[in-house]
């Protein structure tokens, strides 16, 4: 590990500002990592819930309300 960081000392990084700040934000929305359910199958859904509800505050805040809205109905139809 310590001789890839020596040849690519920015890995690191640029792997905090692509990667990182997605696990921080769903982690600051959860209450530092406590998952409110139990067994494998509710904690996959409670996470995949949090990965959906990131991923359309995201979309709104790049597209807007309305182009987010635009979107979906293309989307559906």
């Amino acid at each position: 590990m310590q001789r890839r960081l020596e040849r690519m000392p920015d890995a690191m990084t640029i792997r905090r500002s692509t990667v990182e700040h997605v696990f921080g934000t769903l982690k600051h929305w959860m209450g530092a990592t406590h998952f409110l359910t139990r067994t494998l199958g509710r904690v996959s859904t409670e996470m995949s819930l949090q990965v959906l509800a990131y991923n359309l505050k995201r979309v709104i805040n790049i597209l807007g309300v309305a182009g987010t809205m635009k979107a979906m109905k293309l989307a559906t139809s």
